[in-house]
């Protein structure tokens, strides 16, 4: 499901342009999900969740999304979340588009908006960070704690409306166990787990997200 998410993002970047509606956005990954191997969206039947502009602040519960009506503009700001599921086996997916000049901007360093750029480039460090930090012993909690401790550091903020910075991969989302307060289960003893850090510079109207799926292998943390 991973390697279906990677797909439909970049089938998704190939055929975005500006004048589309996020229901377009949103109707074309799912179809592409769905003719692809997907059997269903395990994220309360939504396979991917749209937002752009300022709204890419917005942090809500997937029971209570729907589309925006909304058009991508020349120069703007796009996060898509994918979740698709065959036969109960998840993916969880999400990054962060920038549109310039009516086209996606393929290559980060070409972004010309600067607060754009640093938005992105702060999803890498911090994805890069977690993997050098966590080890098998760490709990959700200390996780937590350390992973905004680097975000406050490096002058973001964490969006995300419960604070949380991920999840575990189960069949039931029901299930979940979160990357929050409290949480003294430790990383290894889930299979996987999400990182999906949701922020913004202090006041912005532009959020970013990058989500990917990490496990652990012979106590290194990988990327799934």
């Amino acid at each position: 499901m991973q390697n279906l998410n990677r797909a439909t993002m970049e089938y998704l970047m190939q055929n975005l342009s500006a004048g589309m509606s996020l229901v377009e956005v949103r109707n074309l990954c799912e179809r592409f999900m769905l003719e692809n191997g997907a059997d269903s969206f395990w994220y309360y039947d939504v396979g991917a969740f749209v937002f752009s502009g300022e709204e890419t602040t917005l942090s809500i519960s997937g029971k209570d999304y729907t589309t925006a009506d909304r058009r991508i503009c020349e120069n703007d700001l796009l996060t898509v979340d994918l979740s698709p599921q065959v036969q109960r086996i998840w993916g969880d997916y999400a990054r962060t588009i920038v549109i310039e000049a009516g086209k996606v901007v393929v290559h980060p360093e070409d972004i010309r908006h600067p607060e754009w750029k640093r938005g992105l480039r702060m999803e890498d460090h911090l994805h890069h960070v977690l993997t050098e930090a966590a080890t098998e012993a760490m709990t959700f909690e200390e996780l937590y704690f350390f992973m905004n401790e680097e975000i406050t550091k490096q002058g973001f903020v964490n969006l995300d409306y419960l604070g949380n910075l991920g999840h575990s991969i189960v069949q039931d989302k029901q299930d979940r166990i979160y990357i929050e307060k409290g949480n003294g289960t430790k990383l290894s003893d889930v299979k996987m787990f999400t990182f999906e850090p949701h922020i913004c510079l202090p006041g912005s109207l532009y959020g970013f997200k990058q989500e990917d799926i990490y496990y652990f292998e012979k106590g290194k943390l990988k990327r799934l």
